[in-house]
């Protein structure tokens, strides 16, 4: 396309630049790169020039130009003799831009988005499930994978950059899909990485205390979070929003027309209902009640009643679209385990389950589900992530020492922070909640997990938390390979244990 073109068809206030003498004015753009190490040689590139946290695109525009760039979008002039395309704001105008150049593909997809503190990841999977059910070829972006509907890579971030999302929605319409289903964090959000999206369907499950570190308070974050109902949705657009949260009950208030409720706790005949008919180590059976009147049985192989929770928020959005109820049952019962959600571990005797949860709010459910299937001691291994909200350490400290009967506190992710000070800190909660909690600190996360497992006893169950499907350790200034879940089947393959 050339760089006249883009700039035509790009929207709110730019300036063309283009050479006055030696420079190419006819720059045939095929690509938004944002990285300068990542600039393909060839020709065709537009580096975009973004501000990050630690970095300034702009200062390495003369790295991206020498490595083959051809064209810059960028926030102010520079001393280039190339053509460039300025804009207030790169990082929302880069995402625009590559789905001019994509050929907008989100225009091609049903789109879906899920948001909220928790419960993003297990309501995009079955969703997915549920759409596949009903013959939606889908493809997915979300924390553990990106699934462009024929294979599935490891995901490096919740929600991607603008140019990255925009490839992965040409991928998914190469490969045939019809229906996409994407998990939409608050940064993403915030930082306008979703420019380029309109989306038809939305979710919205939670909103509990995170990444206070980068929005300031809680209504700051909210505002991040509504940003996807305000700015990103299209038609006759519905959303799916759970009404026993009371931010949910705020947007349901707010857009009456569009906001469908579910409750997994009211008897209002308006909101889509739910009630557990049969409960285990191994999933639920749920009985779904419509607001029409009609009923579903199903089994899901989650547990827990924020799992209950995720489903109803993915029967929702199905119904809202019109799949059929008995392709809506079939794809709770055969969504596939996901990845570091409760995975569960028979460990022979006993169970190990890894689990994402990482906010006071989050490991309270999922203890609280756990604490309703174990025969013996709950278990519960956890840290907090150094350089991320830490008003949460003494809080979670408080949540474990109420509700598990062994704690052992570890290392997670420490980034620029000592381990020991952030230990002690969730120890400080701990201790002020009143609980006389039996507790270790290990802060050798390897070494933490490997205790817990050897001194658990038949019946038990062991929690452990904050990582899921995670597979390094950030000490800031290197990360080191490790997964949870590998440490667990390391440690049953050495006891010849039966890792299922």
């Amino acid at each position: 396309m050339k760089i006249e073109e883009l700039y035509s068809e790009l929207s709110g206030e730019k300036t063309l630049k283009l050479p006055s003498k030696s420079g190419d004015n006819s720059a045939n753009i095929r690509e938004i790169a944002y990285d300068s190490r990542r600039v393909a040689a060839g020709g065709g590139v537009m580096f975009a020039c973004f501000a990050g946290v630690s970095n300034d695109g702009h200062d390495f525009a003369a790295d991206a130009l020498r490595a083959g760039a051809s064209a810059l979008l960028c926030e102010r002039e520079i001393p280039a003799d190339v053509p460039m395309i300025i804009v207030p704001d790169v990082r929302a105008s880069m995402g625009e831009a590559a789905s001019i150049l994509y050929g907008r593909p989100a225009e091609k997809l049903t789109m879906i988005a899920v948001t909220g503190t928790n419960g993003k990841t297990t309501t995009a999977y079955i969703t997915r499930s549920i759409m596949r059910s009903a013959g939606f070829t889908t493809g997915m972006l979300g924390t553990v994978v990106y699934d462009d509907a024929r294979t599935e890579t490891e995901a490096s971030r919740t929600t991607p950059e603008g140019p990255d999302i925009q490839r992965a929605l040409a991928a998914m319409v190469q490969n045939g899909a019809s229906c996409c289903v994407m998990e939409a964090s608050s940064h993403g959000l915030h930082q306008g990485r979703l420019q380029g999206c309109a989306f038809d369907r939305a979710g919205f499950s939670n909103l509990t205390i995170e990444h206070l570190e980068y929005h300031g308070d809680m209504e700051s974050y909210f505002a991040a979070k509504r940003l996807l109902f305000t700015r990103y949705m299209r038609g006759d657009w519905a959303a799916s929003v759970n009404a026993d949260d009371r931010y949910g009950r705020r947007l349901i208030e707010e857009f009456p027309g569009n906001a469908r409720g579910f409750s997994i706790k009211s008897v209002d005949g308006s909101l889509y209902r739910c009630r557990v008919t049969e409960a285990g180590i191994d999933g639920t059976t749920l009985d779904i009640t419509f607001p029409c009147g009609s009923r579903i049985k199903t089994r899901s192989p989650f547990i827990g009643a924020h799992n209950v929770s995720n489903v109803l928020e993915s029967v929702v959005i199905a119904d809202s679209l019109g799949v059929p109820h008995e392709k809506i049952a079939s794809g709770v019962a055969g969504c596939a385990q996901v990845p570091g959600r409760l995975e569960h571990y028979d460990l022979g005797g006993f169970a190990a389950f890894v689990d994402f949860a990482h906010s006071p709010d989050g490991l309270e459910q999922t203890l609280s589900t756990l604490r309703a299937v174990k025969r013996g001691k709950l278990w519960v291994l956890w840290g907090a992530g150094g350089d991320r909200a830490p008003q949460k350490r003494p809080v979670a400290g408080g949540v474990m020492a109420r509700m598990a009967d062994r704690i052992v506190i570890t290392t997670d992710n420490p980034r620029s922070e000592r381990p020991e000070d952030i230990a002690g800190q969730v120890e400080a909660g701990l201790l002020s909640s009143g609980v006389a909690a039996e507790y270790d600190i290990v802060l050798d996360r390897r070494e933490a997990i490997r205790m817990a497992l050897g001194a658990a006893q038949p019946g038990d169950v062991v929690l452990i938390a904050g990582k899921g499907p995670e597979n390094y350790m950030d000490f800031g200034s290197h990360k080191e390979h490790f997964s949870d879940s590998e440490t667990v089947l390391e440690w049953a393959r050495e006891r010849s244990g039966n890792a299922g």
